[in-house]
């Protein structure tokens, strides 16, 4: 029998912004917001205690999308705790477009791992991105909650790859968070089944300049962040939003739908000065550094 380790274990997660505007479903960035996952092996039973996002309305039990991922982490290292208490003290918005069913996910994952003596060995990386591929059903917010940085990711059937870009330490982002939220499903209800050929080449050059401007050519950002794909046929649900880019576009900011939305985020290299003015009423602003180091265990 594997052992479990001796008292609570604390993972921190990030926070994540995909697509990017042409990146759509394989480019990820991991951002300085997290929730935090505390979790411990007792004699019996399913405890869950929510503080701060979605406190309100998450179930507390197996349902619970930390639990369900911790059980397939479980599963897949042939384990089975007898009971379990968790804390998660949660500041990643919720249905907005910033990750937080892939910080779930992610957290779950890596939780259960450190939870087992040996539970890295068991379990390493490159399968933790597959579980929470398999339970996220795409790797562009799972892999930079899971690695850090600006992460290329994408999948070809049970194949699932996710490699990190360099970014440089300049770029920064505001995030702007509507009070009301959208859920992914149905932002991607409304995308088309197909593209003209024209735009999908435009965005393959967008995706692929945004990769330099990430790393050495910050200057481009405006261009490299344009999208052909997915965010105009989203207007519909999130009209605000697509407002709130077009307004900050054309002023000069690299702004994008964060997600499937409906938050804005805009890649920002310096101060930014006035831009966290730029932020509607009633919504919320974050300044966000990037997260380099993804998912972690914080000591005791």
């Amino acid at each position: 029998m594997k052992p479990f380790v001796s008292g609570p274990v604390t993972v921190a997660v990030p926070a994540t912004s995909a697509n990017l505007g042409p990146g759509f479903d394989c480019l990820g960035l991991a951002l300085g917001l997290h929730d935090t996952l505390t979790g411990e092996v007792v004699g019996s039973g399913l405890d869950v205690e929510i503080e701060g996002e979605g406190a309100d309305r998450l179930p507390r039990d197996e349902r619970h999308l930390v639990v369900r991922a911790m059980g397939a982490a479980f599963d897949a290292m042939g384990v089975k705790p007898a009971g379990l208490r968790l804390r998660c003290r949660n500041a990643i918005p919720q249905s907005r477009g910033l990750g937080s069913s892939s910080a779930a996910i992610v957290g779950g994952l890596a939780l259960a791992r450190a939870l087992l003596v040996d539970g890295a060995a068991i379990l390493p990386d490159t399968e933790l991105l597959r579980l929470a591929n398999a339970l996220e059903g795409h790797p562009d917010n799972v892999a930079p909650a899971l690695f850090g940085g600006f992460v290329i990711a994408g999948q070809d059937d049970e194949d699932v790859w996710a490699d990190q870009a360099r970014i440089s330490p300049q770029v920064s982002a505001v995030a702007f968070v509507p009070p009301d939220g959208l859920s992914t499903e149905a932002a991607r209800g409304l995308l088309p089944a197909e593209v003209q050929h024209r735009a999908a080449a435009a965005n393959t050059g967008r995706a692929a300049l945004l990769v330099a401007a990430l790393d050495h050519a910050p200057q481009r950002l405006l261009r490299a962040t344009e999208d052909f794909l997915h965010q105009q046929y989203r207007e519909p649900a999130m009209p605000d939003s697509l407002a709130l880019v077009r307004a900050l576009r054309a002023d000069g900011y690299a702004a994008v739908v964060s997600g499937a939305g409906p938050t804005v985020l805009v890649l920002t290299v310096g101060a930014a000065a006035g831009l966290v003015e730029r932020c509607p009423a009633g919504w919320a602003s974050y300044r966000l550094e990037v997260d380099h180091a993804g998912v972690r265990t914080l000591a005791p």
